[in-house]
């Protein structure tokens, strides 16, 4: 799978971004973030826009990360930046879901985490649900990640449209490599079973 399957409406989150200023008003570090960080726009929205659900919010969210980038750009040490974009725009929609009090994560939508040492899945870009997933429209597939609990949907997204690795995903989330590897079994099985339910629905 690639980031082929979203569509996201960009032009709105691009404009609203750029004319962020550093409130040190240097120039020459606006530019170098901006050189940075805006080619990353559309993955950081991307990710949003699932998380958020809803596409104003989902640019509201994006506005408040770049904020928060810029404001911090000193701290970035690299190499990848992407990641660390992500990582704020989670903590974004987090603070975000904390004030709304109502989309909490329960324990029910929460996997076991307390075996790191033994993954429910392992790297193989081949598994039959990833060639299933593979054929889905992309209509099909917004419309079956939205509806994973939110653990889930991060992961998925984060690895399969992103294309970032175990290790990047668990900087972003703060959980063990394994905790990751246990999400993303936990989601393509979820997938899988509802087309799979969805394709035994009488028409």
């Amino acid at each position: 799978m690639s980031g082929r399957w979203f569509v996201a409406g960009r032009t709105s989150v691009a404009e609203k971004a750029e004319p962020v200023q550093t409130p040190a008003n240097d120039p020459d570090r606006t530019r170098r973030f901006r050189e940075a960080a805006l080619p990353c726009l559309d993955d950081v929205y991307t990710l949003a826009r699932y998380l958020m659900r809803d596409a104003e919010a989902a640019e509201d969210a994006v506005q408040e990360c770049y904020l928060r980038a810029l404001k911090h750009f000193d701290s970035f040490r690299g190499p990848a930046i992407k990641p660390w974009l992500l990582a704020i725009l989670r903590n974004v929609c987090r603070a975000e879901f904390a004030r709304r009090a109502d989309a909490p994560i329960t324990a029910d939508d929460a996997l076991d985490e307390r075996d790191d040492a033994t993954p429910l899945w392992r790297q193989d870009p081949e598994t039959p649900e990833t060639q299933l997933l593979r054929r889905l429209d992309a209509s099909t597939i917004r419309r079956l990640v939205a509806v994973l609990a939110e653990p889930f949907r991060e992961a998925i997204v984060l690895r399969e449209v992103h294309n970032l690795s175990y290790r990047e995903i668990s900087g972003i989330i703060d959980a063990p490599v394994g905790t990751v590897m246990s999400r993303l079994a936990r989601a393509r099985a979820l997938l899988r079973a509802a087309w799979l339910a969805e394709e035994e629905t009488p028409k």
